[in-house]
């Protein structure tokens, strides 16, 4: 329903345009103003008297002609269309000087928003490190975390709705948009971790100082898929057994329960291995077996990062251990 406060247009009569403002005739405008002087707002520009008039007779011209000052004996003062004006250009001013600030914090990483996605097991200790390390630097800084697996980071990476994601090589490869050589991400290396068994404390295998991932065949497992393929349990394939999934748990202070209860054993990354709890023993799985996954930053590929990005990743690389 119209508004029947609004002002009306005359059938026919198009609306005019809003003058264009340079915003050096405003500020010129304003110091005349604070000073009541074209004199003395011309000696704080550091230009001549006359220039400072051309700049306020442009201003005025542009405004149609209506005179913003009358000169005085001694100095000038607004006239009604000046008054009218010197909130507006007031707040022109305060707007652009804001904008000059905001942008000043984005470039030197003093402000701004920072997106940050991590797969789970990093989110055990090097993420909250780098995150701790980073605010400690750039405090105004808005950061915000989500937690995901790595195709669905990537994804959220490729879209632009993250500025960095902590991806793994969890299942052999990293897939994602456009990966390849045409990659939507570019990948920061952070780490290479290994492996290890998560078995419960009394466990026959215990105490041994290294286990081959086909000497645990017969063993029952834990994952967080109940499927082998793609999952951390993949490499069982190429060792000529395929592992059985007694129970599915998707997340890691679960799994511990289920491996101290003497439910199964679990494959634990080095990332997830700070927080074991003390009745589960971790033995390292041969690196021949199962090799170390590669960790990985990944930032977008084409577009002009935050200028917070950098800083992050070097927090990141910092806070690896």
């Amino acid at each position: 329903m119209p508004n029947p406060h609004a002002a009306q247009t005359a059938p026919g009569v198009a609306s005019a345009p809003p003058p264009e403002l340079s915003t050096v005739w405003l500020r010129t405008f304003l110091d005349v103003a604070r000073h009541g002087s074209f004199t003395v707002a011309a000696r704080e520009l550091g230009w001549t008297q006359s220039a400072v008039s051309r700049q306020i007779a442009a201003l005025e011209a542009a405004l149609g002609g209506a005179p913003l000052f009358d000169r005085l004996p001694r100095g000038v003062r607004p006239t009604a269309q000046g008054r009218a004006l010197l909130p507006h250009a007031e707040e022109v001013m305060s707007r652009l000087h804001a904008m000059a600030r905001e942008l000043t914090a984005l470039r030197d990483a003093a402000g701004g928003l920072l997106r940050v996605g991590a797969f789970a097991t990093a989110d055990a200790g090097l993420v909250p490190r780098a995150i701790a390390g980073f605010r400690a630097r750039h405090p105004g800084v808005t950061l915000t975390r989500e937690e995901g697996l790595t195709p669905a980071l990537l994804s959220r990476l490729a879209e632009g709705e993250l500025d960095v994601a902590v991806v793994s090589t969890t299942g052999g490869s990293l897939a994602g948009p456009g990966s390849g050589s045409g990659a939507a991400y570019e990948l920061h290396h952070l780490l290479d971790e290994r492996l290890y068994v998560a078995l419960p404390a009394g466990h026959a295998l215990a105490g041994e100082p290294e286990l081959t991932l086909r000497g645990l065949a017969g063993e029952e497992w834990i994952s967080g898929s109940p499927s082998v393929e793609g999952s951390l349990l993949e490499p069982a394939l190429r060792h000529g057994f395929r592992p059985h999934v007694a129970h599915v748990v998707a997340e890691w202070t679960a799994k511990q329960g289920y491996v101290a209860a003497g439910l199964g054993v679990a494959l634990v990354p080095a990332l997830a291995a700070e927080g074991v709890r003390p009745d589960i023993a971790l033995v390292p799985v041969r690196d021949e077996d199962v090799p170390p996954r590669a960790v990985y930053a990944a930032t977008a590929r084409g577009r002009a990062p935050a200028p917070a990005v950098r800083p992050f990743l070097g927090a990141l690389r910092r806070a690896v251990r």
